[in-house]
């Protein structure tokens, strides 16, 4: 080759490479190669990898409306329902007459409850596409969220009309037919939509679903395995199949299918998760978190693996394990809404309760709507006794997202707590709608009928909870609750056990039948039941603390009372309960220092409960050691703020202690307001009023005291009649404060304050 041909040779190779150069560089060619790369990959159903090469062109053009519009239908596939509702935002933004993006907004919009939206988009779809089968489709959606279900089925059969062939319309329309009770019109629509799709898996499986509302279980078999034989890199329909083996009772069965399966979906997330998530279902929470540390190990970098992960670590208790790895996430990205709800959860069960609102709140600063953060800052609030707020929050919470269950149990168990009958039967009636499958609406409705003396419905819902989940123990507790209620022991026996026989570990079940015991006047068999139910669940450290109180009321056996609580800290040192029954045991024993120490103890590992603190104060204020018991108020009151019976305490102890009485005042006003029917709050308010010179209200106080404890049936206190007495004393009115006085060492000749009891006398005679 000759010296003038090479250099031709070069400069042809050099025009080639530039010409490559130049195409690669290109910004339009780049982009068209990443999404034709995430194509792929969104066919091969490989949608995380899809999703970075969509992002990859969208970083090519931001304005690349293509690109948004399939990377949302990545996320939709992904179940990122955010990040969809990002990109399809900014799909209609760049090209609002792409109407498709607009039908998928209102779908998520409807999802999300965020009505008033969805409204603004089908109104634009019904305008611009009336002929778009799916824009009808998506305004019935909206209309069936709305409660117009004749409504909603006019705008689908509009959707059907412009398109017969088309199968989605009479899926949609067999499931608002479902919620209308037209049964046989919806199982006709289900088969309709499969006939003309015959691959459709969604259709399968609402068909599936159906048959199982109608109890028509192997039929709803053969479904399920239709659905997965024709969508066999699908996990949902092995989902639904591992639903109902447990809706027929068999746990075995679902547990051995779902260990098959996972071996059918290595990479898929969903599908490696479903094992650990029936374990989480079915309240098994060791084998989930012993299934999620091992897939972990395995899929480091899957987010949604280790988010599920860390909320398990959480529940159970492993909160160092937790906390690492969430810090890994908001080392990452700060604002991860997910990652501060567990940062909130963790600080609460650290008992940094205060830092636990702020960091939820922070949650909900970056996104308002989200229900999750609402729910957990209920919880947080709930903790520090602002019970409003609580109550505040978890309304946000269920306006937010209705379908939130925990939300919807929290406002039940505070309304309980509250003595709120119809609004327990009303949050009730949505847990029942939400799950009507499960036992717990029913259960929480019957409670609420049971407090009103409505026994008929109480009962009528007991049994519906026992149909519903026949191995559940739930509908027998209620039952036995019922027997109860109407003093039919024997039967509240019979129905206690069934529910133990169901769960062994049911502190509830067991609580209900050693009531019944002790109601029949049988306390050998209560404490006998306590202890043959530890032999089934020794590790339960809810029946230690039920065999102790059986041992305490008992009386004479304080010692084995007190093993069977410190068994029960031992094995959950935040069982409150035992704890303070602890003290109480130890103070019964005649080991009041004993019971100091055992409270220290109990502060240091549980130091935002103000039980402990209270239970301290009283000890030392028993010695008469009054530093120390101020001390220990005003801590309760830093852990608690307004906590009644801390302020009646520390009001007390500040006039013995020649304390500022205004402050004590306010305490007392406090404690009065939060224990109207307390004689012991009507008593400490009189007391301070005495000191502030204001005797006839101080007597019109004490006169409260004692009615009060007349009307709660209590003791009679000789401190309430020296109080009252000193006032009638300095009221000019000698008889009454004599008569008072006398009382005090009628009632005990040993009072504390005895002789200046008989110096007062003395001088009344005198």
């Amino acid at each position: 080759m000759t010296r003038s041909s090479v250099f031709r040779l070069l400069l042809s190779l050099a025009i080639i490479t530039a010409l490559f150069t130049g195409c690669s560089r290109d910004p339009n060619v780049r982009k068209q190669k990443y999404f034709e790369s995430g194509q792929r990959y969104y066919e091969k159903a490989q949608y995380r990898e899809a999703a970075i090469q969509f992002g990859n062109a969208i970083q090519q053009d931001p304005r690349y409306a293509d690109a948004h519009f399939h990377l949302a239908q990545t996320y939709l596939k992904l179940q990122d329902w955010m990040h969809a509702y990002q990109e399809l935002s900014r799909t209609v933004e760049i090209q609002p007459d792409n109407y498709e993006a607009h039908i998928d907004l209102a779908n998520l919009l409807i999802a999300a409850h965020d009505l008033k939206q969805a409204q603004e988009h089908t109104d634009l779809l019904l305008q611009k596409a009336p002929n778009n089968p799916q824009a009808h489709v998506a305004a019935a959606n909206l209309l069936a969220a709305q409660n117009d279900l004749p409504g909603a089925m006019k705008e689908v059969q509009k959707a059907i009309d412009l398109n017969p062939a088309e199968w989605e319309p009479y899926l949609n329309l067999a499931m608002f037919q479902m919620r209308s009770n037209q049964a046989d019109a919806a199982e006709t629509n289900f088969k309709k939509a499969i006939e003309l799709n015959p691959k459709a898996m969604n259709a399968e499986l609402a068909l599936g679903g159906y048959y199982v509302s109608r109890n028509r279980l192997s039929e709803a078999e053969q479904q399920f395995n239709h659905a997965i034989a024709i969508a066999p890199k699908d996990p949902e329909p092995r989902a639904a199949l591992a639903r109902l083996y447990m809706a027929e009772g068999k746990k075995a069965e679902a547990e051995e299918f779902l260990k098959k399966a996972k071996v059918d979906f290595p990479d898929n997330s969903t599908g490696y998760r479903m094992l650990g998530d029936f374990y989480f279902a079915n309240g098994n929470i060791d084998k989930a978190t012993a299934e999620y540390a091992a897939l972990y190990q395995q899929h480091p970098k899957d987010i949604q693996l280790k988010k599920n992960y860390i909320q398990l670590l959480i529940l159970k208790g492993q909160l160092d394990d937790a906390r690492k790895l969430n810090d890994e996430i908001l080392k990452s990205n700060a604002e991860d809404e997910e990652a501060l709800i567990f940062r909130g959860q963790i600080q609460i069960r650290d008992g940094h309760t205060n830092d636990a609102t702020q960091t939820l709140q922070t949650a909900i600063k970056n996104d308002p709507d989200n229900a999750v953060a609402h729910y957990h800052l209920g919880m947080a609030f709930d903790r520090l006794g602002d019970l409003a707020r609580a109550e505040s929050e978890w309304q946000n919470a269920v306006r937010i997202h209705p379908q939130l269950v925990e939300a919807q149990r929290a406002l039940a168990a505070l309304e309980l707590r509250k003595g709120d009958m119809p609004a327990l039967e009303h949050t009730s009636n949505e847990i029942i709608a939400i799950e009507p499958g499960s036992p717990d609406g029913y259960a929480l409705r019957a409670l609420s009928n049971m407090n009103r003396q409505q026994f008929a419905p109480a009962e009528q819902d007991a049994r519906k909870a026992i149909e519903v989940a026949p191995q559940a123990p739930t509908g027998y507790q209620q039952m036995g609750n019922l027997h109860f209620a109407q003093k039919q022991f024997s039967g509240a026996e019979a129905s206690f056990q069934q529910a133990l026989d169901r769960d062994p570990n049911s502190s509830d079940a067991l609580a209900g039948l050693m009531n019944t015991f002790v109601a029949e006047k049988q306390m050998d068999k209560a404490i006998a039941a306590a202890k043959a139910q530890i032999a089934k669940s020794p590790n339960n450290t809810a029946f230690y603390d039920l065999l102790g109180t059986g041992l305490f009321n008992n009386k004479k056996e304080l010692d084995q009372a007190e093993a069977a609580f410190k068994k029960a800290v031992q094995l959950d040192k935040n069982n409150s309960d035992a704890l303070l029954k602890l003290g109480q045991v130890q103070v019964a024993k005649g080991s009041p220092d004993q019971a100091i120490e055992t409270y220290k103890q109990s502060i240091k590992d549980n130091p935002r409960q103000p039980s402990f603190y209270i239970l301290l104060g009283e000890l030392y204020e028993s010695k008469k050691d009054w530093p120390n018991a101020k001390d220990a108020y005003q801590k309760a009151l830093d852990a608690k703020p307004d906590n009644p019976m801390a302020s009646n305490n520390l009001a007390y102890v500040m006039l013995q202690t020649g304390g500022n009485v205004d402050v004590a005042l306010s305490l007392a006003q406090t404690a009065r307001r939060g224990m109207p029917e307390s004689p012991n709050a009507a008593d400490t308010l009189g007391w301070v009023l005495y000191q502030k010179g204001a005797y006839k209200s101080a007597i019109d106080l004490f006169q409260e005291a004692l009615k009060l404890e007349a009307k709660n049936k209590a003791p009679d206190n000789p401190t309430v009649h020296y109080h009252l007495g000193l006032a009638y004393e300095k009221t000019d009115q000698s008889g009454l404060a004599r008569e008072q006085l006398e009382k005090v060492l009628k009632i005990n000749p040993n009072y504390g304050d005895a002789d200046d009891v008989r110096k007062q006398l003395a001088q009344l005679k005198s």
